[in-house]
């Protein structure tokens, strides 16, 4: 889950390619295209940090995640339990084994270690690929969201400011994080209530 908040990354880093061609293209004499001006960009910003932790679709998501991942732990310990349990009876009753019988159950133990691993790197696997289909999903609802908010409020840019980001400084009137933590949580809850968002969710707070 220490990659959640890194999504935004990807998002945001579109914005920035823009305003750089913008700005240099822009310079250049003879060089026409349809994008407008860098003066005529409306510019805004979020801090990712917050959104992951405020929005409650990713409360939601993160129970179920750490719910199944404590099931599937607690069945990988049964089974390693298990595995225990024989190699200790093996080794308590090798004296009384013959040397056939004691490589016939050395091997079957040995076979079932290998598998007992095997279902463990199975488990890990399984678990990466829904932390990245919760972090696939996240990506899609951030954006789809930004879309419609920055189509609603006319902001051509949405950067993001936290410790790893580019942007250094921005003036508090360009932070969007409320409105749009806000927005967010407003569909997340009416999309569980199965009803449809209000025309307005997106209009600037």
């Amino acid at each position: 889950m220490k990659n959640l908040s890194l999504i935004l990354n990807a998002v945001l880093l579109v914005a920035v390619g823009v305003l750089f061609y913008l700005h240099f293209s822009s310079s250049k004499p003879g060089v026409s295209h349809t994008s407008a001006p860098v003066g005529d960009i409306t510019i805004a910003y979020i801090n990712s940090d917050s959104i992951v932790k405020r929005y409650t679709f990713m409360d939601d998501t993160k129970a179920v995640l750490e719910a199944k991942a404590k099931k599937l732990d607690a069945d990988l310990n049964n089974r390693a339990n298990s595995l225990r349990g024989e190699i200790a009876a093996y080794q308590r009753n090798q004296s009384s084994m013959t040397i056939g019988q004691a490589q016939a159950l050395e091997a079957d133990l040995g076979k079932k270690q290998q598998n007992l691993q095997l279902y463990q790197q199975s488990l890990s696997q399984q678990l990466a690929e829904e932390e990245a289909k919760l972090n696939k999903e996240l990506y899609d609802r951030i954006t789809a969201f930004l879309k419609t908010y920055s189509e609603a409020n006319n902001i051509q840019v949405v950067m993001k400011f936290d410790p790893t980001s580019d942007v250094l400084y921005g003036q508090s009137a360009l932070d969007i994080t409320k409105p749009v933590i806000d927005g967010l949580n407003e569909a997340y809850t009416a999309e569980k209530s199965g009803k449809k968002t209000p025309a307005d969710t997106t209009a600037k707070k």
